[in-house]
């Protein structure tokens, strides 16, 4: 791993691979990071985030993933991003130091949404006592109001933030508030923090923007197709990136209508990849058959502009 590197391009948020009665199956672990780096070529994961069911499991459990991620990610990843954020501030911070200790590239936190801080200077302080935890380790705010609910802006939060939080290092933007971004990334360009996107079937929008790359759970299973959208972005041939915009999203746009969330991303991936990745954890329920059938015909049907 190179977490000197500033961190861009694309970010696997990473499923969670569970066995049929519910435990974590850290077996396929190694078979995935192969998968994403030869089939996907994405070398950047995030994990125990939403994606990778993180609020659902626990503390254990989370430190066997992040060890079983940063074991089979040396040499072969470039930044292994570990989510420790939590309800309770004691936990985050343990997570934490465990993230430090066992040499993940990044840590990440959301705002806490049961409790939930009520301005930018409550949410600093929760954040801050986290970072403060592993202090050599880059940290970056992860922004997702839709399920936390905090809608505090993060063009506000980022002033003056790297002096309450000097290992600070970007956001994982996952709202679909672009000028919010906009403003983050206008304001901030001197200080060289990174800006990930989170919402994936409008990543186009937030590249034209400046954003620096992607976080997300397609980038598993369409990482090759989205980094051929990002070359083509950068050439600049708009017309083709927005090719591989809009079929992604025609994909998405017809999932989101059968229901697609954590489950039916899951089912995804493992027709995808032929990895199994197993069920979700209750209160979330398994894909139906439906849906796996319907899904892996659609995707099927799609024609790529390179061919594929």
């Amino acid at each position: 791993m190179t977490p000197s590197t500033k961190l861009q391009g694309l970010v696997a948020a990473t499923i969670t691979p569970m066995t049929p009665d519910g435990q974590i199956n850290l077996s396929v672990i190694r078979q995935y990071v192969d998968y994403l780096v030869s089939e996907q070529n994405v070398k950047n994961v995030f994990v125990n985030g939403t994606t990778g069911e993180g609020l659902s499991l626990n503390i254990q459990e989370r430190k066997q993933l992040a060890e079983e991620w940063v074991c089979q990610g040396k040499d072969k990843l470039d930044h292994v991003i570990i989510h420790v954020g939590a309800l309770s501030l004691p936990e985050s911070q343990e997570l934490a130091r465990h993230a430090a200790a066992i040499g993940a590239s990044g840590i990440a936190v959301i705002a806490p949404f049961f409790f939930k801080p009520t301005n930018k200077d409550e949410l600093i302080a929760f954040l801050q006592k986290v970072a403060s935890e592993a202090p050599a380790v880059p940290f970056y705010y992860y922004h997702i109001p839709p399920l936390t609910g905090v809608k505090i802006r993060v063009e506000g939060l980022l002033d003056g933030i790297k002096e309450r939080i000097p290992t600070f290092q970007g956001v994982k933007f996952s709202d679909t508030d672009l000028l919010d971004l906009a403003q983050c990334i206008n304001k901030n360009e001197r200080e060289q923090f990174a800006f990930l996107y989170g919402v994936d079937e409008q990543l186009l929008s937030a590249l034209a923007i400046g954003a620096d790359g992607a976080v997300g759970s397609t980038y598993n299973y369409l990482g090759r197709k989205t980094n051929l959208m990002l070359q083509a972005f950068a050439k600049p041939d708009l017309a083709l990136a927005r090719r591989y915009q809009f079929l992604t999203g025609e994909f998405l746009n017809f999932v989101i209508k059968l229901g697609f969330g954590v489950a039916q991303t899951k089912a995804v991936m493992t027709f995808v990849s032929g990895i199994p990745m197993g069920p979700p954890r209750l209160p979330l329920v398994d894909a139906s058959e439906e849906f796996i059938v319907k899904a892996k015909a659609k995707l099927d049907s799609i024609v790529w502009p390179d061919g594929d």
